[in-house]
Order: structure tokens, then C-alpha cells, then sequence
């Protein structure tokens, strides 16, 4: 990541170079097109996992952002699909205040777990678009890798709703750590014969499919009419998962949790006897944290 004074607002050309390209495409049909009671649910069976090995925010990033939006620490903050509280903790140790969102009940039990320790923070199990509008009372909306479940024609007019004047919309994004690309194409034959439904996405995808599909948010967010001044940063991690770890992180994605379990599990023993065949019981995963920060118009 750069120094803040070289970030700058994304531009349509920009936009217009990445154009061509259609995996945004699929990730929205995966996940929007899902009814609001399907989505309330789908989480259930693996909110435990999700907790547990789902990457975390880095601070650089979670900073990087509330710089941005100029947030100070009597700022109040509406978080939408808080999960298990992955990103408010960071933000509540910061001592905002936060109304936090989850619609699926699993997940939002372990939230309030999860800030028991903060008295500040509020879990709430609803979904946003059942949330009751609280107009202009917030000076951050806070999405973080859950806005791409949102129908946009909702959540950009329900968010700036919610802020006050000149709030800010901050989308936080991780992607799935996946394999380096050698690793992958160790297991690329399983996929091919025992589930080849699974996208690119969710098992091994380049980092510029990665950086196009969020500068793809980017064009939303300017084409929605209610924010402005875009700005975009990303961070590479580097992290290590054993392989039971790492297969537990893949049954937390979207694609996965479709399977039918018996093809699932099918699927996951024939990874985990490759995988440990091959790299023994660690695996080297890299993933990409970044953040979208616009100003409401």
C-alpha cells in the first residue's frame, strides 16, 4: 500500500479498462439473486467455522479507512452483516460506537459473544433491508465482505438514508486465501472431475481478476447517485492454515456450502489426500484486504 497522499479517487477510465470482464457477473448471480430467508440461513451450518478461520482485517487497512472517512471516536457506525463480528471488534477496541446487523441467528449469537467486552456495540439479528431506517444519524455505514449480498437498488438509498450529512459508506473486503498457483493446479484434476460447478472465486483466481472485480464495485457505488469521492487501497497477506483449517475455510464459501453434503464431503477428502501428499500438513494461502471508502453526496 502506498503513502494516503497517493490515493486517489477512481477514475472511469480506470473502470472502462477492466469492462470486459465478466467473473463480477458471477459473484452477484451467486449471491444476489438468493432470497432474503435463504440468505438469513445459509450461513447456519458453519458460522462456528466461519469464526474461527475466516481471515482478519489488518490494521493498516481498518486504519487506512476510518483516516479516510475522517472518523473520530465518538463517531457512530451501523455495521450491515457483522457475521461474527470479525471487523467490529478491531473497530470497537477503537471505541466507536456501533449498531451491528446480522441476519442469521447462529452468527449473531457469537457476535454478541464475540463484544460482550463492549457495552458501546449493539448486535442486532435482522437483516438491512428489514432493519428499521434510523435516518441521518450515523457518520459511518459499514459493510465488510458482505455488501455484495445486498440488492444494490436497496442498499445504497437504505445506507445514505442512514447517514448523517457527509457520512461515509466504508466497504471492507477479504478475499477467500487461496492456494499459490502450483499448489492449485496440484488439485485442479479433483475439481475438474468431482465438482467443476465450483467458480474460480471460490477455489483459485488471479489478483487482477481480483483488483477488476473491485474496481467493478467501484463503477456501482459512483453509478448509484448517492456517493462520491470513491477511494480504493488494498493490502496482500500472507497467511499459513493447516490443511484441515484450510478445507474448513472452503466450507464457508458460497459455492461449497451449495454441494450436496455427500459430494462435498467426497470432494474435500480427495483435496485433503492430495494436498497432504504433496505439502505435508501446512499450507501457504495469500489474500487480498482492501477497502472502499465514498463520501454521501
Amino acid at each position: 500500500m502506498g503513502d494516503l497522499s497517493d490515493l486517489q479517487s477512481i477514475t472511469a477510465s480506470e473502470i472502462e479498462n477492466y469492462a470486459d470482464l465478466k467473473s463480477w457477473t458471477g459473484v452477484l448471480k451467486d449471491y444476489v439473486g438468493k432470497t432474503l430467508e435463504s440468505k438469513k440461513t445459509w450461513y447456519s451450518a458453519v458460522a462456528d467455522a466461519y469464526n474461527r478461520v475466516r481471515p482478519r482485517y489488518p490494521q493498516e487497512i481498518i486504519t487506512r479507512a476510518i483516516t479516510i472517512a475522517q472518523l473520530h471516536n465518538s463517531a457512530k457506525i451501523l455495521e450491515i452483516g457483522c457475521g461474527p463480528a470479525i471487523a467490529t471488534i478491531p473497530l470497537a477496541e477503537l471505541g466507536f460506537s456501533m449498531v451491528s446487523l446480522e441476519p442469521n441467528w447462529e452468527a449473531s449469537k457469537i457476535a454478541k459473544l464475540n463484544c460482550a467486552a463492549y457495552p458501546q456495540v449493539q448486535i442486532i439479528n435482522t437483516s438491512f433491508e428489514e432493519w428499521d431506517l434510523i435516518e441521518n444519524q450515523f457518520d459511518a455505514v459499514l459493510a465488510a465482505t458482505s455488501w455484495h449480498w445486498l440488492d444494490p437498488a436497496i442498499a445504497y438509498r437504505k445506507s445514505a438514508a442512514a447517514l448523517k450529512s457527509a457520512g461515509h459508506l466504508i466497504l471492507l473486503w477479504n478475499t477467500p486465501p487461496q492456494l499459490d498457483l502450483a499448489t492449485y493446479q496440484l488439485v485442479d484434476s479433483v475439481y475438474q472431475a468431482l465438482a467443476p460447478e465450483i467458480p474460480l472465486y471460490a477455489r483459485h483466481e488471479g489478483r487482477e481478476t481480483h483488483q477488476a472485480d473491485f474496481l467493478k464495485f467501484s463503477e456501482s457505488i459512483i453509478n448509484s447517485g448517492y456517493f462520491a469521492n470513491v477511494k480504493y487501497d488494498h493490502s496482500i497477506l500472507n497467511v499459513t492454515y493447516s490443511v484441515e483449517e484450510y478445507l474448513l475455510l472452503l466450507s464457508t464459501l458460497s459455492p461449497y456450502i451449495a454441494l450436496a453434503e455427500e459430494k462435498r464431503t467426497h470432494l474435500f477428502a480427495n483435496l485433503q489426500e492430495i494436498l497432504r501428499h504433496h505439502r505435508g500438513d501446512y499450507l501457504n494461502l495469500s489474500f487480498i484486504s482492501a477497502f472502499h471508502v465514498a463520501r454521501k453526496i
